[in-house]
């Protein structure tokens, strides 16, 4: 297998008001959407949303399931004062914000922040880690 993340999807309680969500942080829906799905482009990777019975339907898997799912998604900034701002801009839109910024343990920033289906998503700066021209994370050789 050729190492590669292509697309998340996310399982979500209505699609419609997940997508005016993503739209509020900016992500822009693709043609490809319809009431069922949604795709954005971020960067090389898509974000879907697609409702939470039909992909647990879809996956074969029972619907059930609360609390942390074990899986974050994370959105590195270029510097350490991003942090706080991007987490102001998703409570604004309608997040719940988890973990305020603040450093850590391994020497870089972040904080955390709940979308309305309880996604978790990180916001940090990673000094070992920086964003390369078109904001991807760059990892050491």
């Amino acid at each position: 297998m050729q190492p590669r993340l292509s697309l998340v999807t996310l399982g979500v309680a209505d699609v419609a008001r997940s997508r005016a969500f993503y739209e509020r942080l900016g992500f822009v829906a693709s043609s490809a959407s319809n009431p069922n799905v949604t795709f954005f482009q971020a960067g090389g990777t898509v974000l879907a949303l697609f409702g939470w019975s039909a992909l647990a339907q879809d996956a074969t898997v029972p619907e059930q399931g609360s609390g942390f799912r074990g899986v974050t998604l994370a959105h590195n900034v270029a510097t350490k004062d991003e942090v706080a701002a991007v987490l102001a801009e998703a409570v604004a839109a309608g997040a719940t914000l988890v973990k305020p910024a603040q450093d850590v343990f391994w020497g870089g920033h972040c904080g955390y922040f709940a979308d309305p289906d309880g996604h978790l998503w990180e916001v940090a700066w990673n000094p070992f880690a920086p964003l390369d021209g078109n904001g991807n994370v760059t990892l050491p050789g």
